[in-house]
């Protein structure tokens, strides 16, 4: 799995980039920060103009920075001046993971970006942890054998009144509390389906740590969020684990480990609930 990177992730860095920054291989993280890190090398190019192109490249629900048009991906370029003290927020206000900088040639030209394409090599690796406060998380289930025995009567009730498939409700509630009705996470979700308290009241739950009231609501969120992302089942589980804002706000997946660790939990959870229920396994699903 490629793993991006925001080019935005605290506070904007205070000192205007100059054409004779340091080379990005002997940048001080401790000076500069990750965040201007990622982006002198991503505008590691001569200046034209006193401003540098940085391209918003958007492929597969996964963003990612090129200092060129990438082959296969939609691209928005964004002008970075390199007299401006406040840099542009290419990402939205938001912090990520481990990643790393790949650098390729490309038409005679030496070009930078956070995804691996075909002829790329390692340029730099770098980490930023997702901020305090976010509500992605990779859930506290384990991957393992389907159990189709807990909460059997609560799960056929809730697809039968949402529409939602049994098996992809049954892989959620593994995948966030392993069907523990009394689970709290760290980040304040709760019960079966790991309801945060905001989702837990818009739908009305009096008990989130009530088995019926959590999967029920669950699956009337989740109805709701295969509706949005019209049966994209990736994008319902990105929102379902980061919210709808950080998915509206990122035009996809987000860029965190967690999500992007739930989501491969659940897809696999879903083909093994599929197969054990009877249905041909989806190892792909949406």
């Amino acid at each position: 799995m490629s793993v991006r990177i925001p080019a935005s992730v605290a506070a904007p860095y205070s000192e205007p980039m100059r054409s004779n920054s340091l080379p990005c291989n002997s940048a001080s993280p401790a000076r500069i920060g990750w965040t201007m890190l990622a982006i002198v090398c991503l505008a590691w190019l001569p200046p034209v103009a006193q401003a540098r192109t940085v391209y918003r490249c958007v492929r597969n629900h996964t963003v990612s920075l090129a200092t060129a048009p990438e082959p296969g991906s939609k691209c928005v370029a964004k002008q970075v001046d390199d007299n401006t003290a406040a840099l542009p927020n290419l990402w939205g206000e938001m912090g990520v993971i481990n990643g790393t900088l790949y650098e390729r040639q490309q038409e005679g030209k030496t070009v930078y970006s956070t995804r691996n394409l075909p002829g790329s090599k390692v340029f730099l690796k770098f980490t930023v942890q997702t901020p305090a406060g976010e509500p992605a998380h990779v859930g506290l289930g384990k991957v393992g054998k389907p159990q189709l025995k807990p909460f059997a009567k609560e799960f056929r009730a809730a697809a039968k009144a949402t529409g939602v498939e049994d098996a992809w409700l049954r892989a959620i509630a593994h995948a966030e509390s392993g069907f523990d009705e009394k689970a709290l996470s760290v980040k304040g979700a709760q019960g079966v389906m790991q309801l945060m308290p905001d989702v837990a009241k818009e739908y009305g739950v009096l008990d989130p740590y009530s088995a019926n009231e959590s999967i029920h609501a669950g699956a009337r969120h989740m109805k709701s969020l295969l509706r949005r992302y019209k049966n994209d089942r990736a994008l319902a589980a990105a929102a379902y684990n980061a919210g709808i804002g950080t998915v509206t706000r990122f035009g996809g997946v987000p860029p965190y480990a967690e999500t992007q660790a739930y989501i491969e939990k659940v897809q696999a959870l879903y083909a093994r609930y599929r197969e054990a229920m009877g249905f041909v396994p989806e190892t792909a699903a949406k």
